[in-house]
């Protein structure tokens, strides 16, 4: 197995207390890397290497134009490295091969636009009402950011954060997960590549358990982008509330693609597949309730089983597998745990229900692509997310009932319409709570579109023009052109 080495100051070192841990390949149920153990020591000069980065002349003396040549360096980079660092990703957390190149290749995206965007941030000239006072603003960056991304789509995820937060200026201590470090580490080696000043961007490598704390509330970071479960989050939130830190949050979802009569049904179909089965339903934005109109419900049931029956699953190497392992194997006994809920609560499984037994799935953490009948929106499987292939399928009656239904969750992340009806799409667009709605559409994403939640799913915004203020504070000057004091006793 190969020994990995952390990013802390421009240099690859191994945790102050020489422990390591292995990483494990989902599809094999075995290990495969060892990763650096950190402690709450590396947690501290990794923040104070970044403070100096932030302060340092090599980085805070760039303009903008040139902080954003780095980004799109760094993009070019990326993009030749891209089918390597997806095969890292796919052996890391077993996901597809072919989802996570998608991914490594568009990622370039995202440094390219922060890059363009990072020297058209400005400030307002303001027309005060004070005579012989000029007043102007400047966007300015918060300084060390802490970046705490999740194992489901590791590189993408942390770009989201890490593009905008460059461009706005700040420096970075990224803390992958503990399921998915190594590709954090081999993609880490590009910034150094691209000519980022040392401590610019360290990585973490460690258990959340044992130096998350230390790093949300250490005093040398300025704020905290976090991506995961909306229990770890709260936590995340409270720890970060107690030094009055800013927070981006992109969390939990229990996301309901709403079918309508006048669907095109053969299209709804293959969306709500796509919405739990690809990327094993391991994604925050997955489809998890299929809310369908009760006239069209057992046609609509029978050609999702059909369709889903054809799922292949295997080695998620290969071009033609698609449903993939559980990246863990605690979330594999997690989602096996909630099919047993969900068959206690009534639920009826017309599809799957079981651990993968097939010979192509190895000794892999594999789950059979899961459909349940006959769920009432008050059981457990269709208010909390599962997070694997297992979904729930609701009938409803009529447009208010689908609304009332789909926005009866803690979360409010996404959803989906299949619906031909204008009147409907626009309707259900406004009334839904959720931060992103597809229409005849589902899982679609881009660096130009903002990406976030309502209520448990989240705060703030990633991606678009919305993102890059998430990193930025506002600074008010003013200017007195007088150059008298007429009475220092009232203020001007």
């Amino acid at each position: 197995m190969q020994d990995y080495k952390m990013l802390i100051g421009g240099a690859w070192v191994g945790a102050s207390g020489g422990e390591s841990f292995e990483t494990e390949n989902p599809y094999l149920g075995a290990p495969w890397a060892l990763v650096p153990r950190a402690t709450t020591d590396d947690v501290d000069r990794a923040c104070e290497a970044a403070r100096k980065a932030f302060r340092a002349p090599s980085w805070a003396g760039l303009t903008a134009t040139a902080r954003g040549a780095l980004l799109r360096r760094l993009a070019d980079l990326i993009a030749a490295e891209a089918d390597r660092l997806a095969e890292i990703e796919t052996r890391d957390n077993g996901k597809l091969i072919t989802e996570m190149r998608a991914q490594l290749r568009y990622i370039p995206q995202w440094f390219h636009y922060f890059g363009g965007l990072a020297d058209k941030v400005e400030g307002r000239v303001i027309p005060i009402d004070k005579p012989g006072m000029i007043n102007f603003t400047r966007e300015e960056p918060l300084g060390v950011v802490a970046a705490i991304t999740p194992w489901n789509s590791p590189l993408m995820l942390a770009t989201w954060k890490l593009a905008p937060a460059l461009a706005a200026g700040n420096t970075i201590v990224w803390k992958p997960s503990e399921f998915s470090s190594v590709s954090a580490l081999e993609f880490a080696r590009l910034f150094e590549k691209a000519g980022f000043p040392p401590g610019v961007v360290n990585v973490l490598t460690g258990f959340g358990s044992e130096i998350g704390e230390r790093l949300v509330s250490h005093p040398h970071v300025a704020k905290i982008a976090f991506t995961g479960g909306d229990r770890t989050g709260q936590s995340v939130y409270e720890l970060a509330a107690r030094s009055i830190k800013p927070v981006t949050l992109e969390l939990g979802g229990k996301s309901a693609n709403i079918v309508f009569k006048d669907a095109d049904l053969e299209n709804a179909v293959k969306g709500v597949v796509s919405g739990i089965f690809a990327a094993t339903g391991q994604t925050c934005i997955a489809g998890s309730r299929a809310l369908v109109h009760r006239s069209i419900q057992d046609e609509f049931v029978g050609k999702l089983v059909e369709l889903g029956r054809t799922a292949r699953m295997g080695d998620p190497l290969l071009e033609t597998t698609q449903v993939g392992p559980i990246t863990t194997r605690s979330q594999f006994k997690k989602v096996l745990d909630y099919i047993d809920i969900a068959k206690g609560e009534g639920a009826r499984p017309v599809l799957g229900g079981s651990q993968a037994s097939r010979p192509e799935c190895g000794n892999g953490w594999f789950v059979e692509p899961t459909i349940f009948a006959d769920v009432k929106p008050s059981m457990r499987i269709a208010q909390e997310e599962v997070f694997g292939p297992v979904l729930s399928v609701i009938a409803f009656d009529d447009d208010e009932e689908a609304i009332e239904i789909a926005n009866d969750t803690q979360y409010g992340l996404a959803a989906g319409v299949w619906s031909q009806n204008i009147k409907t799409v626009f309707t259900l667009a406004q009334r839904l709570e959720a931060g992103t709605v597809w229409i005849n559409s589902y899982r679609a994403t881009s660096y130009l579109s903002p990406f976030g939640g309502y209520k448990r799913s989240g705060i703030g915004r990633e991606s678009g023009l919305t993102a890059i203020r998430e990193y930025l504070q506002e600074k008010s000057v003013w200017i007195d052109t007088i150059g008298e004091v007429a009475n220092p006793f009232v203020q001007r």
